[in-house]
């Protein structure tokens, strides 16, 4: 049994006429004759009683006619679905993504995300660095949006698409809170809430690089796996932290955030991370949304400055 003759079956039944149905399908009747006649020996009974003037449908017709329908609808759903996810349409996207990305990144790409492919579903997962890159390399996620520099080695392909500089992060309460800018030694001074180095090695390895260019040995009191957590620590009076200028986007009353004078020059920031072995066109549809909007994004700043 094949999809043509179920189609065949369907358009006879529908027109009752063997010459208008062979006229649809744009073939001749004696053809349709003959394939309509294997399927009813195949099936072992036939679907039509025929004279020279009327076809009906037999009982057997009528049962086997609404299968065929939906048979022919799935058949025809399936191949939609699969060309729509060949295409990068419809299917999933597993999206992991460390916390900052919360702060612009995720809220400007998402709405444009779902309104570009409305029939991709999405899930997210939250996590730090370390464990994001070690499921994009076992392919648990699709794609990350992870910080950078990554601080480790890795097979993972990455492309940055928001650049971002170091800012102090002080309780409001704080001493220096009141100051428009601090200098790195001052920083260095106070008690500092610094990365772990096996969750944040990124952060961390450019916090401390800052310090090491500078000849400086900072007084490390806490550390945190993620750059929220630093935040709610410096919030909570626990120290002064270097944290990622866009967190303060996000950040409560209780914590107040000052550039650094002279600014900082350890580059970070938030890259597209993909495993070339699992990558599919969903995540380059992704990849390539989140690098078009961040030169635009690049674009626009570098006109404004400009002016």
């Amino acid at each position: 049994m094949e999809l043509r003759q179920l189609r065949q079956f369907v358009t006879v039944s529908d027109t009752l006429n063997f010459r208008t149905a062979a006229q649809r399908l744009h073939m001749t009747q004696p053809p349709l004759s003959v394939s309509l006649r294997k399927l009813e020996d195949e099936i072992g009974t036939p679907l039509f009683t025929r004279d020279r003037h009327t076809v009906h449908l037999t009982r057997a017709g009528e049962a086997a006619l609404a299968s065929a329908r939906s048979a022919l609808f799935h058949a025809e759903e399936t191949m939609r679905i699969a060309r729509s996810t060949a295409t990068g349409a419809t299917g999933s996207l597993h999206i992991g993504f460390v916390g900052s990305a919360k702060n612009t990144l995720l809220p400007r790409l998402l709405p444009r995300l779902r309104r570009d492919y409305p029939g991709v579903v999405l899930r997210f997962t939250e996590d730090n660095n370390t464990r994001l890159i070690d499921a994009l390399e076992r392919g648990t996620v699709d794609v990350a949006i992870v910080r950078v520099p990554l601080g480790r080695h890795s097979t993972i392909r990455y492309r940055t698409v928001e650049h971002d500089r170091f800012v102090v992060a002080l309780p409001a309460h704080h001493r220096l809170a009141g100051r428009s800018s601090l200098g790195l030694a001052e920083v260095a001074a106070e008690p500092l809430i610094d990365y772990t180095a096996d969750a944040m090695p990124g952060l961390h390895a450019a916090s401390a690089t800052l310090f090491q260019e500078a000849g400086l040995i900072p007084r490390v009191v806490q550390e945190a796996l993620q750059v929220q957590t630093v935040v709610f620590l410096v919030e909570s009076g626990l120290g002064v932290a270097l944290v990622p200028s866009t967190t303060a986007k996000r950040a409560g009353r209780g914590v107040v955030f000052r550039p650094l004078e002279p600014e900082p020059t350890v580059h970070i920031g938030l890259a597209i991370a993909v495993n070339p072995e699992y990558e599919g066109i969903t995540v380059r549809h992704f990849e390539d949304l989140a690098l078009t909007m961040h030169n635009r994004s690049s674009s626009t700043r570098e006109s404004a400055e400009s002016l």
